[in-house]
């Protein structure tokens, strides 16, 4: 074996790696998005066994940029980050009234703010 033979297999096993990696990734976000019906799952998983390469390229340019679900999941995830981070909404408020006093902020804008912490409870 040469050293290109070498380099060409390696090539190629890393290929077909990010390849499989791909369409699981894919599977896992068909199975797991709320905004497909059963049917369409079935046709994109169709899809994606009939022409492996062709589905995935078509898949990824239609899937929405964001959904509602990945809203939700960045949401959940952010509030997880903020408690793993020593984040009270107590701190926040006391922020937001600062803010208020200084005048940066109006009342109403407080007010939807101090809501939102208020709700990370």
């Amino acid at each position: 074996m040469t050293f290109a033979e070498l380099i060409w297999g390696m090539f190629v096993f890393f290929f077909w790696f990010m390849a499989i990696w791909i369409f699981i990734q894919i599977f896992a976000d068909i199975f797991r998005r709320r905004d497909l019906s059963g049917g369409w799952k079935a046709v994109w998983i169709v899809l994606l066994i009939a022409l492996p390469f062709l589905g995935a390229l078509i898949y990824v340019i239609a899937r929405p940029r964001m959904t509602e679900q990945d809203k939700e999941d960045l949401d959940k995830a952010m509030e997880v980050q903020r408690r793993m981070q020593g984040y009270s909404p107590a701190d926040e408020i006391a922020k937001l009234n600062a803010l208020k006093e200084s005048g940066q902020i109006t009342a109403e804008e407080y007010d939807k703010l101090k809501a939102r912490a208020m709700m990370d409870i």
